[in-house]
């Protein structure tokens, strides 16, 4: 029954990731731990590899629709990679129940901000200072989040692309993907250091986002920008 309930929030995980192109590990975090009952240290090492491969699914079905600007994302990286991959350290030097505590206090946080932003009604935020320096503080502040709590950082990659890089609403949920990928896959190098995870429960549930990040994908296409931008507010 909860295995059950897990897959089928893993599929809206996978809706998530590809609509609006966060939430994933916002949403698989507490799944494997409050609904399969996984360690909170390996869940994030598993909540690594289900929403980098989900995401680099999703990067697939947006590049086909021109929304992944390559260069953009492979740059916003550069310090993602080192933080992803630092950030694992940090993991393993919590203990579960202040780990779940900080990943909440995060998801506080980013809510309040997030309710914040949306009072702002335009369509595309126009901010565009194109700072590259900005740009890798950035890039390394989603990386060190995504290593230490599991979270892909979508959440913070797409204001940031938005803000800092001048890209579209559309362009940055594209392109964030890409990032997530890539930061996904140097966190999990991290934390495949202290040990391994349940390989058939992570690729049973990364099959099953998958599937949900192709509806979320082709959703995103049909929606406005202002409301993509509203539905970050959650995540």
């Amino acid at each position: 029954m909860y295995l059950i309930a897990g897959f089928i929030l893993s599929a809206v995980m996978g809706i998530t990731l590809g609509l609006i192109g966060g939430g994933g590990s916002t949403i698989m975090v507490p799944v494997l731990v409050y609904v399969m009952g996984i360690g909170a240290h390996q869940a994030i090492g598993m909540s690594l590899a289900i929403v980098g491969m989900t995401s680099l699914a999703g990067v697939g079905l947006h590049y086909r629709q021109g929304t992944v600007k390559v260069k953009t994302g492979a740059f916003f990286s550069i310090s993602g990679v080192v933080g992803a991959y630092a950030g694992s350290y940090l993991t393993y030097l919590l203990s579960p129940a202040a780990l779940l505590l900080s990943f909440a206090v995060l998801m506080i946080l980013v809510s309040i901000a997030m309710l914040f932003e949306r009072s702002d009604d335009r369509d595309v935020i126009t901010h565009q200072d194109q700072s590259r320096l900005k740009t890798l503080a950035a890039g390394l502040i989603v990386g060190l989040l995504t290593g230490f709590l599991g979270v892909g950082g979508g959440f913070l990659a797409v204001p940031a692309l938005v803000f800092f890089c001048g890209l579209s609403m559309k362009d940055a949920i594209g392109t964030s993907l890409l990032i997530i990928a890539v930061n996904c896959a140097a966190g999990l190098a991290g934390h495949l250091r202290y040990g391994s995870f349940d390989v058939r429960i992570t690729m049973l549930v990364t099959i099953i986002a998958i599937s949900g990040a192709c509806i979320g994908t082709a959703l995103s296409h049909h929606i406005s920008a202002a409301s993509l931008k509203n539905g970050l507010l959650p995540w």
